[in-house]
């Protein structure tokens, strides 16, 4: 509470607020191409065994190819198999080839570049054979993100949020630019790999700047907005995918806007609650000054002292200096621990079912451009919504009540027939919308359940977990194999649990950030035991206690 009297003596929610959200804002529209972009870079096109005849070149759909390539079940075309030697019968009759009379694309393969000029796919070939390479580049793309959460997480609890941030901006825009370049497969997933971490980088600090320097009253409005430039961010990938057709140029363009990015992230000032928890009042107070002269309360800046600031917040600089937290401190203490344990498995959830669901759009059978958009716009009206849910009824409420809609919906296709591609369609479109506001809710619920000493560590175990659901959700669809609705109800159980686990979490609505772990710790207690109306006042209560102390 202490901080957010400050932040209140110097403007509250003012002009160097929203200067603030902005530009830690625009990174977060080219995130969702990062994330999404292989949907159109690792596109597989349509695709046949090369026949090595001159006439076939640029012609993928010549005439009398079912004398070299066998017919499957479908009707269609092999894109996998050949014959050993041609079959011109067949051309002349209703009679079929012998399967054992077939053999794999040896002298590779012809791709229908209609929709795409260029993919990985057809540049290193990762069909047929290969085809699992496309998922499991993704995987390790995923992989790099919970590697930057686990890293970056620690790092800047420790180092600070503003150089975690301006790292990690260089980080994307140089490992960006080098995976549109890369010369092979590995070399692309190494890069992918590296892009990766540093998005985690990104979304972790720029998340944290923005909570930590946000009065509570205006944390889930932020919060929203800063989620709508990530639904936006998905319709700008479509628009760069459908004007660019070549993967490279694609991830280049990707990629390049976050030079400018790292150029103006040093003018973002460090946290004022980390600099004071940290030991740093003479710096926070100089950040508290800038912000003071930008929203237009000179004369209330000037009047802050190190010591009004230290003597403020001095219960808070004990506990936070009366120890050295580290990761551990998530799990050692009952309420903190149990906050933890169930924010995980949300964030797993999730980042597990949403992937799952956008990362195949060519499944749906329609252009993969269409479906990028309805997968978009879809988080308009989710996250709209779930701000007033957020707002006038809780965090709490929405979060698990938005995961087990999602379950619901997904689960919903497993009875839904393959003809009704529409109502199928339809049903991953609303579990989307869901997931998407429960994403939108996470970023701002987890951080304001973890105190000040270790947000970070919070946000990063959550993001890890995060990724960990995105790494593992590629994967699940090769159950298929097995069960072909395996994967969907994987998918849509995994939600519901979360949305169980997720009633066992504190209400964070109007609630001041936590400074310290046993802040946390008193109102946990305090929540399991009071009657509605005792919480409402012995929260007012503690309120005026602090003013107090202070």
């Amino acid at each position: 509470m202490a901080f957010q009297e400050l932040l209140m003596k110097v403007g509250g929610m003012g002009r160097f607020q929203i200067i603030h959200v902005v530009l830690l804002s625009l990174p977060v529209f080219m995130l969702a191409s990062h994330n999404l972009i292989q949907n159109f870079t690792a596109a597989i096109p349509k695709h046949r065994c090369r026949i090595n005849g001159s006439w076939e070149e640029g012609n993928f759909t010549a005439d009398g190819l079912q004398a070299f390539l066998p017919v499957e079940p479908s009707g269609a075309l092999s894109s996998c198999l050949r014959y050993t030697s041609p079959q011109f019968h067949l051309l002349n009759s209703n009679s079929t080839g012998n399967i054992s009379d077939t053999e794999s694309c040896e002298d590779g393969w012809v791709y229908d570049y209609s929709e795409f000029s260029s993919t990985i796919i057809t540049k290193w070939d990762l069909v047929c054979t290969q085809r699992r390479m496309r998922q499991l580049a993704q995987s390790i793309y995923m992989a790099g993100v919970l590697v930057g959460s686990i890293v970056f997480g620690g790092l800047s609890d420790k180092f600070g949020r503003r150089p975690l941030n301006i790292w990690s901006q260089l980080q994307m825009a140089v490992t960006g630019v080098c995976s549109a370049f890369a010369p092979n497969y590995i070399l692309y997933c190494v890069f992918r790999f590296l892009t990766g971490a540093a998005l985690s980088g990104v979304v972790l600090n720029s998340y944290s700047l923005i909570v930590e320097w946000i009065p509570t009253e205006s944390r889930a409005i932020t919060s929203t907005a800063t989620g709508y430039c990530y639904t936006i961010g998905q319709l700008v990938l479509v628009g760069l995918a459908y004007l660019i057709r070549d993967w490279r140029m694609l991830q280049l363009a990707a990629s390049l806007p976050f030079f400018i990015y790292f150029i103006y992230s040093w003018w973002i000032p460090e946290s004022g609650r980390w600099l004071v928890l940290t030991g740093k009042s003479q710096k926070a107070i100089k950040e508290l000054k800038k912000v003071a002269r930008i929203n237009g309360f000179k004369e209330e800046g000037e009047k802050l002292t190190v010591e009004y600031v230290t003597g403020n917040m001095q219960r808070e600089i004990k506990a936070a200096q009366k120890t050295t937290y580290s990761v551990l401190d998530l799990v050692k203490t009952p309420v903190v621990r149990r906050i933890s344990f169930c924010i995980s498995f949300t964030w797993f959830s999730t980042s597990f079912s949403y992937y799952g669901l956008a990362m195949d759009l060519q499944k749906f059978g329609f252009s993969v451009f269409i479906m990028q958009i309805i997968f978009g716009v879809v988080d308009i009206p989710a996250k709209f919504i779930s701000y007033f849910v957020m707002t006038y009824i809780g965090r709490r409420v929405l979060q698990s009540g938005s995961m087990v809609l999602a379950g619901v919906a997904i689960l919903v296709n497993i009875f839904v027939p393959p003809e009704y591609q529409a109502v199928r369609t339809s049903m991953a479109v609303f579990g989307k919308g869901c997931l998407a506001a429960s994403f939108n809710c996470l970023f701002l619920y987890t951080g304001e359940m973890y105190p000040t000493v270790i947000r970070q560590s919070g946000m990063g175990l959550g993001t890890m977990m995060a990724r960990l659901g995105g790494i593992i959700a590629p994967l699940v669809q090769m159950t298929a194999d097995y069960y072909q609705h395996l994967p969907l109800i994987i998918y849509g159980c995994s939600p519901i649990i979360s949305g169980i686990a997720g009633c066992f979490l504190p209400e964070t609505l109007s609630v001041p950030l936590p400074e310290t772990i046993e802040e946390v710790e008193r109102s946990g207690k305090w929540n399991k035991s009071a009657t509605p109306s005792e919480k409402k006042s012995l929260k007012t209560t503690e309120l005026d206690k602090l003013q107090v102390e202070v």
